[in-house]
């Protein structure tokens, strides 16, 4: 157990949280491997050149990506006070989340299960 009072482990807590700009969007109804063909496209790219590659990926997961970036570069100058145009993508990954598991009927009276997998995704700006 921590020592000493409530309030003195909170600010602990607080001095150690990263403050970079970020955006993660949770549940999002695509698997984490199909959302890592996007992420690794655009990891350590500067914020216009990844924009410009999720606006022409045909993959499903790159418009949700495309939102989660605009999003996070808003963070970035609204509540850092960044200066967008030297904004780089530092990190971003796909974490696994929830299956949704629905059955589908088969021949013979069987059952095959379908899962339907879910990811929370996270996009990490930095400056240059």
């Amino acid at each position: 157990m921590a020592k000493g009072h409530r309030s003195q482990i909170k600010r602990q807590r607080n001095e150690n949280k990263d403050t970079r700009p970020s955006a993660t969007l949770s549940y999002a109804r695509v698997s984490v491997q199909k959302a890592c063909f996007v992420l690794d496209a655009i990891r350590g790219k500067d914020l216009n050149t990844a924009l410009g590659i999720v606006t022409y990926n045909p993959r499903y997961a790159s418009t949700l990506i495309k939102k989660l970036l605009e999003s996070a570069r808003a963070n970035a100058e609204n509540n850092n006070g960044l200066d967008p145009a030297k904004l780089y993508v530092e990190e971003c990954y796909a974490n696994k989340g929830p299956t949704m598991k629905r059955i589908k009927p088969r021949a013979q009276g069987r059952a095959y299960r379908i899962e339907k997998r879910m990811s929370h995704i996270t996009v990490v700006l930095n400056e240059r």
